[in-house]
C-alpha cells in the first residue's frame, strides 16, 4: 500500500455508534500510520459533530434524520433530508476517494454506505449487538464483511459475510486491571464489605438511581451490609445528592460521572448496569459478574437481547427495568453471598472476552483493500 489508503468510518447519534468507530480508527492509525487518511461520517447536530473533531478527527455531517417513533410532523421531512444526505454522500465518497467505507450502525452510516455500495466502494458493517439494528440489516446484503460481537447472527445476516470479532473499545479494560487497594482509597471505602458499582451512563437512569433511593429508605436503622459506588448521572446529579444528604448512609460514593473506570471496576464485587454493547463488551473484559437491568427505550429492545444472550451463558443476571426498583438491589445482595456464583459468573464473562476486536476489524479492513 504505497499510496494512502482513504477510509471513510460512519456511525453516529449515540455514543455506543461513535467510540467504536474512533477504537477501529485508532488501531488503524497504529497499524498503517502515514499509509491510510480517515474520514469520519455522521449526522448534523449529533454529538458525533463535537467528540470527533475534538480527538482530532475530521467529520463531515449530513443532514440525515431518523423517524420519530411518536406521529410527528418531522417525519414528513425524513424523505427530503435521505435524498439530500444520499447527494452529500456520494460527493464525499467521489472528492475524498474512499478506498473502503466502514458503517458501525445508526441511521448517520446508512447514506454513505448505500452510496458506497452504488458505487462500487467496498463495505464493511460493524454490528454491536445481539439484536441488529434496522440499518445495518438493510445494508448487509451489499456489505463485503460484517463484523459481529455474539454467535447466532446468521439469522440477521449472510452467513458466509460474518466475522465474530467482538466489540472495539476505547481505553484498556482487562481482568488484572487496576490495583484493588487504589481503587477502593480512590473512592474512599473499605475492603471490610463488598462493593457493588451503581452505573447508569452520561445522563443517567431513572430506574437505577430510583432503585438506590429504595434500597436506602429500606435499610432503616439497620447496619449497611455493602458499600457502594453510585454513578448518579448528569441529569439526576442534584437531585440525588440531596436525597443522600437528607439520608446520610455509610460506604456510599456518589458523583455524576466516573472518570476512572478502570478503577470503579476494580474496587466492585458485582456491577449493577444497563447492558448497552459497549458496556456489555468492557463486562467482558474486566471479568465482573453483573446484574443487568436492560433499558426498555431502545430500538428492538436490543439490550434486553444483549442481557439475555449473556445471561443464558451463565455470565449475567437479568433483572427487568419494571422490578428493579424493588427486586435488584435484593437479589444483588443474595450474589454477593454465593461466592462460587460469582466465580463462575466471572469465568463465563472471561471466555465471552474479545479484548482485540478493533485489531481484528483492522485485518478485515486490510483485507477489503487488497
Amino acid at each position: 500500500m504505497s499510496q494512502p489508503k482513504h477510509i471513510i468510518l460512519s456511525g453516529g447519534g449515540t455514543g455506543g455508534h461513535i467510540y467504536p468507530a474512533v477504537a477501529v480508527a485508532e488501531a488503524l492509525k497504529r497499524r498503517l500510520g502515514e499509509a491510510v487518511e480517515l474520514l469520519f461520517v455522521g449526522a448534523e447536530g449529533k454529538m458525533e459533530m463535537e467528540k470527533v473533531p475534538a480527538l482530532g478527527y475530521r467529520i463531515v455531517g449530513l443532514p440525515i434524520a431518523g423517524l420519530q417513533r411518536r406521529l410527528e410532523w418531522r417525519n414528513l421531512l425524513v424523505p427530503f433530508k435521505v435524498w439530500r444526505s444520499l447527494r452529500k454522500a456520494r460527493r464525499t465518497i467521489r472528492d475524498f476517494g474512499a478506498d473502503a467505507v466502514v458503517g458501525f450502525g445508526g441511521y448517520a452510516s446508512a447514506p454513505v454506505l448505500w452510496a458506497a455500495q452504488r458505487m462500487g466502494v467496498p463495505t464493511l458493517i460493524q454490528e454491536q449487538n445481539s439484536y441488529a439494528g434496522v440499518t445495518n440489516k438493510i445494508l448487509a446484503k451489499g456489505a463485503r464483511r460484517i463484523c459481529t460481537a455474539y454467535d447466532g447472527m446468521e439469522r440477521f445476516f449472510p452467513a458466509g459475510k460474518i466475522v465474530l470479532t467482538g466489540n472495539p473499545l476505547r481505553g484498556r479494560f482487562s481482568k488484572q486491571g487496576a490495583d484493588r487497594a487504589e481503587a477502593l482509597q480512590h473512592y474512599g471505602l473499605t475492603s471490610g464489605k463488598p462493593v457493588v458499582l451503581v452505573v447508569g451512563g452520561s445522563l443517567g437512569t431513572r430506574s437505577l438511581n430510583e432503585m438506590m433511593k429504595a434500597w436506602i429508605l429500606s435499610l432503616g436503622s439497620a447496619e449497611v451490609p455493602v458499600q457502594v459506588i453510585w454513578q448518579t448521572g448528569k441529569y439526576y446529579e442534584r437531585e440525588m445528592r440531596d436525597f443522600l444528604a437528607a439520608h446520610p448512609t455509610p460506604g456510599i460514593w456518589q458523583g455524576a460521572f466516573i472518570e476512572r473506570m478502570d478503577l470503579a471496576y476494580a474496587a466492585a464485587d458485582l456491577v449493577i448496569s444497563r447492558s448497552g454493547a459497549g458496556t456489555v463488551s468492557e463486562l467482558c473484559l474486566v471479568a465482573k459478574p453483573v446484574l443487568f437491568v436492560p433499558s426498555p427505550n431502545v430500538a428492538e429492545d436490543h439490550q434486553t437481547m444483549n442481557a439475555r444472550a449473556l445471561e443464558q451463558q451463565g455470565a449475567a443476571v437479568l433483572v427487568p427495568d419494571a422490578v428493579c426498583r424493588t427486586e435488584a438491589m435484593p437479589r444483588a445482595l443474595e450474589l454477593l453471598a454465593d461466592k462460587e456464583a460469582l466465580r463462575r459468573m466471572s469465568e463465563n464473562l472471561e471466555r465471552l472476552a474479545k479484548p482485540r476486536a478493533a485489531e481484528d476489524i483492522v485485518d478485515e479492513i486490510i483485507e477489503l483493500l487488497k
